[in-house]
């Protein structure tokens, strides 16, 4: 399975022929300005809550690639009402088997609403299993007890989360929930896009380090393989 990292909590996951990408926004970000979002392939598209800064280029891409959207009861009824109906609604606790794999929504506490301002629904996060592995992506969250269930039910082999602090937990929460999900991998994302989310880079990874957990902050663009 790969990873490729478009910027703030965008990102792909590669698993077999399947292409799912995660919470789009790249055209306003501008670290993100290398990035052709027309190039952008996408079988799947799951977005996690209703923020701009990962909902912005969902509909966009989704109609250049068809692939189906999977989100909320709500954030898939803004879809519908924007022309797009390719959609498959979950929330909190629900399960689904795809052509991929299956997902489960977890948890996260976080705020949620459109960027027409309607309500956004619950905010999620995924465990997404493939391919034998186990992906845990958190959302936009606080840490929560909540993430202790998750290692009941699962066998997490990589935990992508922010580590931005201010709208999100920081590293060092993000680093008690890599913990609390029985994982040793973990990748960073939700950094560095806005003044309130900048991060020292080397105190971020050296915590992590001290804390033995395999940990990546991803460069825009780059590929990284989950073994």
């Amino acid at each position: 399975m790969n990873f490729t990292y478009y910027g703030q909590s965008c990102f792909s996951l590669k698993t077999g022929d399947y292409t799912l990408l995660f919470d789009p926004f790249i055209t306003k970000n501008s670290l993100a300005s290398k990035i052709d979002v027309n190039s952008i392939k996408a079988d799947f598209i799951l977005v996690s809550h209703g923020h701009f800064d990962h909902i912005d280029d969902a509909i966009t891409i989704a109609k250049n690639t068809g692939a189906k959207v999977i989100s909320n009861f709500e954030i898939g009824s803004w879809f519908e009402k924007n022309g797009y109906n390719n959609i498959h609604q979950m929330n909190t606790g629900g399960s689904w088997e795809f052509d991929f794999g299956k997902v489960k929504c977890v948890n996260a506490v976080h705020s949620s609403s459109l960027p027409d301002g309607s309500y956004g629904g619950t905010a999620l996060g995924f465990v997404i299993s493939s391919g034998g592995k186990n992906i845990y992506y958190s959302g936009d969250t606080a840490l929560t007890m909540d993430m202790q269930l998750i290692p009941r039910r699962f066998k997490i082999d990589c935990c992508i989360l922010p580590v931005g602090d201010n709208f999100t937990m920081g590293y060092e929460d993000a680093a008690e929930a890599v913990k609390m999900v029985e994982c040793k991998k973990a990748i960073g994302v939700h950094f560095d896009t806005f003044g309130y989310i900048k991060i020292d880079h080397n105190k971020v990874s050296e915590h992590f380090s001290k804390n033995f957990i395999d940990f990546t902050l991803p460069q825009i663009g780059e590929t990284i393989e989950i073994n």
